[in-house]
């Protein structure tokens, strides 16, 4: 894929006769950019005001929608007609592709956006001919219009394609919103060209929250590690992968195996017959990308990853061919006609070969790439591969589930499925809350709060350790369920495990008492030290439930682990990504605005949270005020580096006296012309109510996000 090898930035989209100029990122490289809080707001969408999909979800005729897609599986197009006929194979890799960007590390990527018609993704050379497979749904998008988001039909095409060839599936649930531009600020790693490799360290060790091996790539590259034909080592990248995935051994088996049981790879030539991709491909080809100049440029003649061959005798059948061919021969290395490292079978019986993908009566060799070589040769996943060869109703059940789960996966809990294919049981990785109750009296519970020993600001950082953990990302985390209390949230550095504990028992006895789940008191707590601190009341919701560790992934939930939160200055030491810019990202798990960031700080500050002190301005931490912000901003001082802990020092200009110390976090809302300008709004003598007012906003955002509101 030599060819592919080019920028996967600009991707030919400026013109030769582009006057845009030089941009401010271009004068100065290192400002820090706050446009990740601005993606896909309102004036994004073409969407009305008042426009909910998941309204127009329950509108579908969803049997008639599968009746459709399962028609198009086999009605084959002149443009790009369909390998053996049917579709099935390329929808499945299409929807693969979708869902397959998601990564735990952060919970970002995944299919629940629709994201793989924008760039990057919809020109990462992994993803080569799908932009074919997206307009060949596009009938069908025509027909159903607004009821049906192209973020679902991408993942429901690929359960119908699985269903049409004989496969079962666990599921599926609607309600996937699409965005309408590209995730520009997503870290997909600092590559500067397609299918580079510059994520690794030491002994392999793949960057965070990174799943990919290399730029460009959904998982691994089939060929081994860069290109080398080495299965053990290949097994080991897949495990790593697939583990920040979220899917276990078995998972990867059943994943692999599964979707290696349909379809064929392209490899029919070099890829220096192929052109642009769809970013950069020219304006005539109206988003087409990757034109193939060798032979027709499709069928048989079609290159994609440069890998060539089906897997299996049956490519558009689910059965177990896929572990019969992997243990009943001996494999051999060798190259596709691409140069692709592919292995075949050594003497091959002609009952085992493939068809021609454009005359059945043809028959070709099946292959097998370094990844599915790693599924016999490594002893974890051969044990696993041996065990669904041999009990194919289980192989069949451990697919089923492992494909609704990376189709599902960053859509959160159950809570949020729909649709009539939406299934009852409760798995494990969707973190699992118990109904909460609202059948309590909440003054009551107020009482035992305020007669209990705990200061507001214990109180609030509480509420706050809580809540923070939520990811819009994947909707992940959140004060629902109370998960603090729980391995390994219990223990987290940043929650100041020891004093929590104090916390949370006294929490524990006034639910006893009280019929009040402990989340929402943790939470109601929070609201109170707000009011008390404020003087404005703050709005309460209800019914909030409380997990059990039972239901609670430890390693799962482990990568929740904040290893900064700039909300209270906690930063853990050695990490490669600054304060301020891991800030950002917070905020934008949070749906935070740049505005929201300066009050949240702000008053958090005002109110006494801070790691090891920094930022504490004011002396009256029971008071929320806008004191911190005027302080901040107060020309009395200078800064100074402190050269520890990326702390700073503040002296009186008139006798050297330090009166101040701060983080990074805390000096960027100064230094920064965008943080300033915010600052400077709210640390106007005029402006205490409106702080007091545009805090408590901020704080019951945060508080609450993790609620799902059906409207």
């Amino acid at each position: 894929m030599e060819n592919l090898k080019k920028c996967p930035v600009m991707h030919g989209a400026m013109s030769t006769h582009s006057s845009s100029g030089t941009s401010n990122k271009d004068w100065w490289p290192k400002q820090l950019n706050l446009s990740i809080l601005h993606q896909h707001d309102r004036k994004t969408s073409p969407m009305g005001e008042g426009f909910n999909y998941r309204k127009e979800f329950k509108k579908v005729d969803y049997k008639s929608l599968k009746k459709d897609l399962n028609d198009l599986m086999t009605d084959s197009q002149d443009w790009w007609p369909a390998d053996y006929g049917h579709y099935g194979p390329f929808f499945i890799r299409m929807t693969w592709h979708a869902a397959g960007t998601y990564r735990s590390g952060d919970g970002r990527g995944g299919g629940g956006t629709g994201a793989q018609r924008f760039a990057p993704l919809n020109s990462w050379p992994d993803n080569g001919n799908l932009d074919k497979a997206r307009r060949l749904l596009w009938p069908i998008k025509q027909k159903y219009g607004e009821k049906i988001s192209w973020a679902d039909l991408l993942i429901l095409a690929g359960n119908v394609a699985i269903e049409s060839m004989g496969g079962q599936t666990f599921g599926f649930s609607g309600g996937r919103v699409d965005i309408w531009g590209p995730e520009e600020d997503i870290n997909w790693g600092i590559e500067k060209e397609w299918l580079d490799n510059n994520r690794y360290k030491g002994e392999r060790e793949l960057d965070n929250p990174l799943s990919a091996v290399q730029m460009g790539l959904i998982y691994v590259n089939p060929e081994g590690p860069d290109g080398n034909p080495d299965p053990l080592a290949s097994a080991k990248d897949i495990r790593e992968t697939f583990g920040r995935m979220a899917m276990n051994d078995e998972e990867t088996v059943a994943l692999v195996a599964g979707g290696h049981t349909f379809g064929k790879a392209h490899g029919s030539a070099p890829d220096e017959n192929l052109e642009e991709d769809p970013e950069g491909a020219e304006i005539e080809n109206m988003g087409f990308g990757w034109k193939n100049n060798y032979g027709s440029g499709a069928g048989r003649d079609t290159i994609t990853s440069g890998v060539e061959g089906a897997w299996t005798t049956n490519p558009t059948q689910w059965d177990n061919g896929y572990f019969d061919l992997l243990f009943g021969y001996e494999w051999k290395l060798t190259k596709s006609p691409a140069g692709a490292h592919i292995w075949h079978a050594i003497n091959q019986e002609d009952k085992h070969l493939a068809p021609d993908v454009e005359d059945s009566s043809i028959k070709v060799p099946t292959m097998m790439t370094t990844a599915d070589m790693a599924m016999i040769k490594d002893p974890a996943y051969n044990k696993i591969s041996k065990h669904f060869h041999e009990n194919p109703s289980e192989f069949a059940d451990a697919f089923a589930r492992a494909w609704f789960k990376l189709l599902h996966r960053d859509m959160g809990p159950k809570t949020r499925y729909m649709g009539p294919e939406s299934p009852s049981e409760d798995l494990i990785w969707q973190d699992p809350i118990p109904k909460g109750n609202t059948n309590y009296d909440l003054e009551v519970v107020k009482e035992k709060i305020l007669s209990s020993d705990i200061p507001l600001k214990e109180m609030i950082e509480t509420a706050w350790a809580s809540a923070s953990t939520f990811r819009n990302s994947d909707m992940r985390g959140g004060g629902n369920g109370s998960r603090i209390r729980l391995e390994p949230q219990k223990n987290w550095e940043v929650n100041n495990p020891e004093n929590l504990s104090k916390i949370l028992k006294i929490y524990e006895k006034i639910s006893n008492e009280t019929n009040a789940s402990i989340a929402d008191i943790i939470i109601f707590a929070g609201n109170i030290a707000i009011e008390k601190s404020s003087g404005i009341e703050v709005p309460f919701k209800k019914g909030r439930g409380d997990a059990t560790q039972e239901n609670t992934d430890i390693d799962s939930f482990a990568v929740l682990e904040p290893l900064s939160d700039g909300f209270r200055n906690f930063h853990k030491n050695n990490l490669s990504v600054s304060p301020e810019e891991m800030l950002l990202d917070k905020a934008q798990l949070l749906s935070l605005t740049a505005t929201e960031i300066v009050v949240l700080i702000g008053g958090l500050r005002s109110l006494g949270i801070s790691n090891k002190g920094y930022g504490l301005f004011t002396k009256n931490i029971n008071k929320l005020s806008n004191d911190y912000l005027k302080l901040l901003l107060d020309m009395s001082v200078k800064w100074s580096p402190n050269r520890t802990d990326n702390s700073y020092i503040a002296t009186e200009r008139a006798t050297g006296n330090q009166v101040r110390i701060a983080s990074r976090i805390d000096l960027v809302l100064g230094s920064n012309s965008q943080l300033r300008a915010l600052v400077e709004v709210y640390a106007s003598n005029d402006a205490l109510d409106k702080f007091k007012n545009d805090f408590i906003l901020a704080w019951n955002k945060v508080m609450n996000a993790d609620l799902f509101d059906e409207n």
